[in-house]
C-alpha cells in the first residue's frame, strides 16, 4: 500500500504554477526589453552563439528538481509488512437526507450545510467503530460500505449535495431497506443508524418499516435539521436565484418534522435529538451506541512501512546539479539547427 508520511508537506506543490506564470511573464517582458533594444532578427546576428531555447530548458530541469524534492519531503512510503488484526466494534450507517428542502436556510449557512458538517464530526467521534454512508432523497442510495477508513467516510460526506438525488422526496424508509441490506447478514444484533434529515415529505411507512428493522436487531437514531418557523428553499431560474414555488405559484416554505422523526426513533427503539443540541448529540450517541453489543471482525492492516524520500531527493539534487551546468549557449553540435521544428 502507497502513502505519503506526510501529506500536507505535498501543499507546497501549489508554488509550482506561480513559478510557472512568473516566468512566462519574465520571459514576455524580456522579449519586449530586447526588441525595444533592437530588431529581433537583428539580436541574433549580434549573439550568433546564445540559445533561444535554453532559458526554457534550465527552469523546467529546475522546476523537476524543486518537484522531487517536495515529494521527498512528504516521505512516499510502501507497505512493507502486512498484518492481521481482531478488532470490535459496532455497524454504524450514517444516512443524510439531500432533498431540496435540506438547503433551506432556517439554520446557518443551511441545512445541508450544518448536517453535512455535523455528519463529518460524528465520523470523527465514533473511531473504533465500522461506519458506511447513505444518502436520500425520493431514493435511497449506498455512498459507501461499512469501513474503517474515516478519511473516506468524511470525505464522501463533504461532497453530499442535491444534484446527486434525481428525484425528489424523503424516502426514509428505502434508507432503512438499504441499511438493512448492506449490514452483513449475520449481524442481527451490533448495528445502528443515524438518519439526519429535516422530516419533509416523508413516506408514511417509514414508522411501520421501523419498528420491524428494530425487530431485526437494528436501532434506530434521527437527527432533525431545521425550525418550526421553517424557512424558503432557494433555487435557480434561467440563472437567477429564486425560490421554489408551487404548482400555484406559491413560495413553499418548508418546517421541520420533529413529530415524524422522534415517533421514527421511538419505534427503532433509539432517540431524537435536534441538531442544534450540538456537542450533547455526539455524547448521547456515543453513550448509546457504546451499549450495543460489539461484534469481532478481522482486519488486515500495513504495520511497517519502508520509506522512499532519499530517491527523490537525489533526484532533486541531479536536476539542480544539471540545470547549473546547463549553459545559455547553443551546443556546438547542434549549431544551425532547430532542434523544435
Amino acid at each position: 500500500m502507497f502513502r505519503y508520511e506526510h501529506f500536507e508537506n505535498l501543499l507546497a506543490l501549489g508554488v509550482i504554477p506561480i513559478l510557472i506564470g512568473a516566468f512566462l511573464w519574465m520571459w514576455y517582458a524580456r522579449k519586449r526589453a530586447l526588441a525595444k533594444f533592437a530588431d529581433l532578427s537583428l539580436m541574433e546576428q549580434l549573439a550568433p552563439q546564445t540559445s533561444k531555447y535554453k532559458h526554457l530548458i534550465k527552469f523546467g530541469v529546475l522546476l523537476l528538481g524543486l518537484t522531487a524534492l517536495i515529494i521527498g519531503y512528504a516521505n512516499p512510503q510502501w507497505g512493507a509488512k502486512r498484518e492481521k488484526a481482531k478488532r470490535k466494534s459496532v455497524d454504524v450507517f450514517i444516512a443524510l437526507d439531500i432533498s431540496q428542502s435540506m438547503l433551506a436556510t432556517d439554520i446557518s449557512p443551511n441545512r445541508l450545510e450544518r448536517a453535512k458538517r455535523f455528519a463529518q464530526q460524528l465520523v470523527e467521534e465514533l473511531k473504533g467503530e465500522r461506519i458506511g454512508t447513505i444518502i436520500f432523497a425520493g431514493n435511497a442510495y449506498l455512498q459507501m460500505p461499512l469501513t474503517t477508513d474515516y478519511a473516506a467516510a468524511q470525505l464522501f460526506l463533504r461532497s453530499a449535495n442535491t444534484n446527486m438525488a434525481p428525484t425528489q422526496g424523503t424516502a426514509i424508509s428505502e434508507a432503512i431497506d438499504l441499511a438493512e441490506q448492506s449490514f452483513e447478514q449475520t449481524n442481527k444484533q451490533h448495528k445502528a443508524l443515524i438518519i439526519i434529515s429535516d422530516g419533509e415529505n416523508h413516506d408514511d411507512e417509514a414508522i411501520a418499516r421501523a419498528k420491524e428493522a428494530f425487530g431485526n436487531g437494528l436501532m434506530i437514531f434521527t437527527i432533525g435539521v431545521g425550525t418550526q418557523q421553517g424557512g424558503m428553499i432557494p433555487i435557480e431560474v434561467q440563472g437567477y436565484p429564486d425560490y421554489k414555488k408551487d404548482k400555484n405559484g406559491k413560495t413553499i416554505r418548508t418546517t421541520i418534522n420533529e413529530q415524524m422523526l422522534s415517533d421514527l426513533a421511538t419505534a427503532g427503539a433509539g432517540a431524537y435529538f435536534n441538531i442544534s443540541d450540538g456537542e450533547q448529540i455526539i455524547t448521547a450517541l456515543q453513550e448509546s451506541i457504546s451499549k450495543i453489543e460489539k461484534q469481532e471482525f478481522e482486519t488486515r492492516s500495513f504495520t511497517e512501512y519502508a520509506s522512499y524520500f532519499q530517491w527523490f531527493i537525489a533526484l532533486a539534487l541531479l536536476f539542480i546539479l544539471s540545470e547549473f551546468f546547463i549553459s545559455y549557449q547553443k551546443n556546438k553540435y547542434l549549431r544551425g539547427k532547430d532542434m523544435f521544428k
